[in-house]
């Protein structure tokens, strides 16, 4: 038995060590082969959404670095582990990196998975799935977010057994190694951890005040041809029409540049309202959207700021049902709590592949009902108000049915592969055939 550890915790980090110890140490006396994968001194780039893993070179990442080598390890391995500081509920970005590259080891081709759209198998077996987080101090709604993370990912990855579990940083030697003896039996005895609902992070707004300034942050390595730069874009023509001072940031463009980095902190600390827009990655945000959070997060927490701007997301979901993007969406209101500002609610567009990333103003079909939807959203943002908690959907009815989604798809895929010549080959399994 051989188990791989994606470990995301960061330099500075002195939790990360000592669960890995612990847990690696339990491993291997039940016999296990460990590969632990320090994930901040690998070489990962960012997943570029694509899609060429599965239409250029079905089964491996169009981008040539330690991410092959990851993946590789996975496939051929009996137990996949992530271990993470909890980050807003979810996980960190050093671990995110590798996570949004796992589609690769799926297939493009969809299937009806208790009652949702997903993603078919590519590999017959799929590896056990434990998922370890740890906190300052344990707190019961971004634990619940954490633990549907999980069960989330395990819908997507097949496990026949997925462990999620959570350890404050205060807990001493003995009690991690108690926490790893009981993980290691809970995967040897195919113990899954229970299913668990999704916590509802209600809107936070204390004052209703028209805004002044507001900043789009656009998080989608598309930038400015994406549909999430579409939907924000279009939310920041109402705001301006409304009499509010608009900014578009790219985070894709900008989190490399530290003199532009610096003046999108400037920007936020100056706004009244803040939209954040992005596509689903495998769940939840892209992880260099949950980089820049994180900076912004520690920038305010520093003490900054002297207001609270109010926060919004637009979820730009691929599948036709929204409850994939509901925990990217509580994600995105503890964010709001950690760095300071209002959550106001957010939404999620299903279907939103049927949109090209053209501006909306003036595009026909399927963008006339999400034009129509975003105008209403826009008119609450301009009031200063937050949206209700019903509010998560943004049209009342998906964009095209989940089977003629899922038909249309598939054939989608194989028309895109056609252009590469790759169109036989969609179902390969690279990396059962040989390790980069």
């Amino acid at each position: 038995m051989n188990a791989v550890i994606l470990d995301g915790s960061s330099v500075h980090d002195p939790m990360g060590p000592r669960v890995r110890s612990a847990l690696q140490s339990e491993l291997e006396a039940s016999g296990w082969e460990v590969r632990h994968v320090l994930l901040r001194d690998q070489k990962i780039g960012n997943c570029a959404g694509d899609f060429l893993c599965w239409v250029r070179n079905p089964g491996q990442c169009n981008v040539q670095d330690d991410n092959l080598m990851i993946a590789a390890a996975i496939a051929n391995s009996d137990l996949l582990v992530y271990l993470t500081p909890v980050v807003f509920g979810g996980y960190s970005s050093q671990l995110k990196r590798m996570v949004d590259h796992q589609i690769q080891n799926i297939s493009p081709f969809f299937a009806s998975v208790e009652g949702e759209t997903h993603h078919q198998k590519r590999y017959d077996r799929y590896p056990d799935f434990l998922a370890i987080g740890w906190m300052d101090r344990l707190d019961d709604l971004e634990m619940g977010v954490f633990h549907h993370l999980v069960q989330r990912n395990r819908l997507n990855f097949y496990p026949k057994t997925a462990v999620s579990d959570i350890v404050p940083t205060t807990l001493d030697d003995a009690g991690l190694r108690s926490a790893a003896q009981r993980w290691v039996k809970a995967i040897q005895t195919g113990a899954s951890s229970p299913d668990v609902s999704l916590p509802v992070i209600l809107p936070s707004i204390s004052l209703v005040e028209a805004p002044k300034r507001a900043v789009l942050l656009v998080g989608s390595p598309r930038t400015q041809k994406s549909v999430s730069n579409a939907l924000g874009g279009f939310v920041m023509e109402e705001l301006a029409t409304g009499g509010v001072e608009t900014q578009v940031v790219q985070l894709y463009t900008t989190l490399r540049s530290g003199e532009r980095w610096q003046a999108v902190l400037d920007a936020l600390d100056a706004a009244d309202l803040v939209v954040l827009a992005f596509p689903l990655y495998v769940d939840t945000l892209p992880a260099p959207v949950i980089e820049a959070l994180e900076r912004i997060a520690t920038h305010r927490q520093q003490g900054t700021a002297n207001h609270r701007p109010r926060f919004t997301a637009i979820i730009n979901n691929g599948f036709p049902e929204v409850t994939h993007s509901e925990n990217a969406l509580s994600v995105c209101g503890l964010f709001a709590k950690a760095a300071g500002m209002d959550w106001v609610g957010g939404f999620i567009l299903g279907g939103g592949g049927m949109l090209d990333g053209s501006p909306l103003r003036q595009a026909g079909g399927p963008a006339v009902p999400v034009r129509m939807a975003l105008e209403k959203r826009a008119a609450i943002l301009v009031k200063g108000e937050a949206f209700s908690t019903t509010q998560v959907s943004l049209l009342e009815k998906p964009v095209i049915p989940a089977w003629l989604y899922r038909t249309y798809g598939d054939i989608g895929w194989r028309v895109a592969a056609r252009r590469y010549k790759v169109h036989k080959h969609l179902r390969r399994k690279p990396y059962l055939e040989k390790t980069p």
